[in-house]
Parts: C-alpha cells; sequence; structure tokens
C-alpha cells in the first residue's frame, strides 16, 4: 500500500513536470514566430524577474501586494466563515442572507472600484476593500454549502445526545476541510480583485508595475509580472495542499 502511494506521488510530480515543461516549450516556439514586443521568450521573462528584483525594487511591489491580499483575504475569511456555517445550518438566517449575498456576488468588484477611491483614496485600504467585496461573497456561499452537506447522520445523532454542541462539536470539524479547500480557492481568485485594484492607482504593486510597463511598451516586464503572480500562486497553492494533509489527515477526498 505505501508503495503505491510513493508511485502515485511520484507518477503526479512526473506528470506536473512534463505539463509545465510542455506549457514553455509552446511559448517558446510561438515567441520565436512574432516578435518580441508581443511576445517575449521564457528565458527573457524569467531574466527580466531577476533584473527587476535586482535593479528595479520589484521586492517593493512584490511586498505590497502580498500585504494588501492577505489583509482583504484575512478580513474577507474572518467574516465569511461564520456567517456561512449559520447560513448552512440555519434555515432564518439562510433566508436573511443568502439572497442577499448572492444579489452582492453577481456584482463585479472592478465596479466598486471609483467608489473605493471616493472613501479610502488610493492608498492600500482601498485596494483591501477591493478584495474584501471580491471575495467575501464567494467565499461565504461555498461555506454555507460545504456546512448545509455535513452528513445529516452525525447531525441526527448529535442532537439526540446534545443539541446545544451539535453546531460546535459536529458540523464545525466536519466543515473545517471543505472550508480549508474553498479558503484555497479563493486566494486564487483574490489575485485578479488585486491586480484589477492595483492598476487604476499610481503605488507600488504588480499591478501597478504591469499597467506603468504597458504604457512603455515593457512587454518582457508584463510577461515576468505575469509570471511571477503564477509563481506565488503555485507556492501558496502547494502551502494550501500541505496545511490540508497537516490539520485534516481525517479528511478524505475521493478522486
Amino acid at each position: 500500500m505505501k508503495f503505491s502511494k510513493l508511485s502515485e506521488k511520484r507518477e503526479y510530480f512526473l506528470l506536473a513536470i512534463i505539463g509545465f515543461i510542455a506549457f514553455f516549450a509552446v511559448w517558446y516556439l510561438a515567441s520565436t514566430f512574432v516578435k518580441e514586443i508581443f511576445l517575449p521568450s521564457p528565458q527573457k521573462a524569467f531574466y527580466t524577474i531577476y533584473n527587476l528584483f535586482a535593479n528595479f525594487n520589484l521586492l517593493d511591489d512584490l511586498t505590497a501586494s502580498i500585504y494588501r491580499i492577505t489583509s482583504g483575504f484575512i478580513l474577507a475569511t474572518l467574516l465569511a466563515i461564520p456567517l456561512g456555517l449559520l447560513i448552512g445550518t440555519n434555515k432564518r438566517v439562510q433566508a436573511f442572507f443568502e439572497p442577499l449575498i448572492a444579489f452582492v456576488r453577481y456584482m463585479p468588484a472592478s465596479a466598486f472600484i471609483p467608489v473605493a477611491i471616493l472613501w479610502f483614496g488610493i492608498a492600500n485600504m482601498q485596494k483591501v476593500f477591493i478584495i474584501f467585496i471580491g471575495v467575501f461573497p464567494y467565499l461565504t456561499l461555498l461555506v454555507a454549502d460545504v456546512a448545509s452537506n455535513v452528513d445529516k447522520n452525525l447531525i441526527d445523532i448529535s442532537k439526540t445526545l446534545n443539541k446545544k454542541n451539535t453546531l460546535r462539536k459536529v458540523v464545525i470539524p466536519a466543515s473545517l476541510p471543505g472550508i480549508w479547500d474553498a479558503m484555497r480557492i479563493m486566494f486564487g481568485s483574490a489575485w485578479t480583485f488585486l491586480i484589477i485594484a492595483e492598476i487604476v492607482s499610481a503605488t507600488p504593486g504588480l499591478g501597478h508595475m504591469i499597467m506603468q510597463s504597458q504604457r512603455f511598451l515593457k512587454t518582457e516586464n508584463i510577461f515576468a509580472g505575469i509570471v511571477l503572480i503564477g509563481i506565488l500562486g503555485l507556492i501558496t497553492d502547494l502551502l494550501f495542499k500541505y496545511g490540508y494533509k497537516k490539520l485534516f489527515p481525517y479528511a478524505q477526498k475521493v478522486r
């Protein structure tokens, strides 16, 4: 059994490497048919990342973006998880909040940028607000869906034994693995909202760097920023997966 699991991990790792090699190979081939101003090569993009860190203070942009996305995501998580649990377990709370949150969910976060600038200016709080308004409604409904799908037999048994502790003893522990996965998915979406927010204001950040590069036809900088965001997203995703295995060893995913 252990050998089987080890073989499966090796196969997964090997296929992942092949997938990346294929992607960058296609990118490289495509870059040979067009001018560099339209599509720089992968090696040019990676060299540009190094050059931006070494000579153009890319670390400041990266630090600012990570601070904003972390702040907005944590704020959204702190409100979305308890509200989502209540919506998923209480019909009255669901009737009151779910339609309202669904209504807000269909409003594009980018539409709030003018209002956010009016309320908070162009400092960090404006970006944090855009990330919050983009993540909160989706994460709330995802958490509610996870909580509402907890095994009904477990809930019935818990209510029979001790009705008051059903939420704390059964629903929350059973929902945590699904909530963690929902957070992993929404953290990826948070990058989209961050870049949108940073593009429209002249402050440090990866989005601002990408926008400035577009104005001066620095296409290699644009692709360097995109690749860097992809790398950060991959690292974050791996950390979430590692955390899942460590925090929820009792949970098994069906493949």
